[in-house]
């Protein structure tokens, strides 16, 4: 069988992993010992980063005419490359996070949602937070002035009802103030009968 025919299958596989990639990410994954490589395997699976070491041959094969061919540059030595078709920030978070720890595996570059990006950016890039953190944060953010809504509405509904205690008393307190002037309304009355009988008084002398 050619050659050209045994590599067909690695560069189609490498291609259908890339199809859909917003992110690829190239590590020399040289020096960790099998107890790192499956640790760094698993994180990477747990945030649906898959990851495989190819030889770089099929790889810059697999990369031609796609955006990915801006890493050809970086297909020396062993390399392996972690591809997230969901979060762009995925790969580089778990990789930097990762070589914290494992010294020997160095990040080569990567390219996100169609951009190139080399060692020193991707770590940049590694900083920005997961959807789930993202969302977690933005959801804490809302919650924080609903609760404050919510406790002004019910300090204006308590002042609301001392409000309503208070209206009975003054409009108790409304009818016995309209019912004074009618007895000073009378008393000018009595005061008026007084000359009448004042005037028949020298009728009977």
């Amino acid at each position: 069988m050619a050659k050209v025919e045994l590599k067909k299958p690695v560069v189609e596989e490498i291609s259908e992993k890339i199809k859909d990639a917003q992110a690829l990410v190239l590590v020399d994954h040289r020096g960790l010992t099998v107890a790192q490589d499956t640790e760094l395997r698993k994180k990477l699976r747990e945030e649906g980063v898959t990851y495989k070491v190819y030889k770089n041959t099929m790889m810059n094969f697999a990369f031609k005419g796609t955006d990915f061919e801006q890493l050809k540059d970086l297909l020396n030595g062993p390399s392996a490359m972690a591809v997230s078709t969901n979060d762009p920030a995925a790969p580089a978070r778990v990789l930097y996070d990762f070589a914290k720890k494992a010294k020997a595996l160095e990040i080569k570059g990567g390219v996100i949602e169609g951009k190139f990006y080399d060692a020193q950016a991707m770590s940049e890039i590694a900083a920005i937070p997961s959807k789930e953190v993202l969302l977690s944060k933005l959801l804490g953010s809302m919650q924080s002035p609903i609760a404050n809504f919510a406790r002004v509405i019910n300090q204006i509904a308590e002042k609301g009802g001392a409000g309503e205690a208070e209206a009975p008393a003054a409009e108790e307190a409304a009818p016995a103030a309209e019912e004074a002037p009618v007895e000073t309304a009378e008393a000018p009355a009595e005061t008026a009968e007084a000359p009448a009988a004042e005037a028949e008084a020298p009728a009977a002398e």
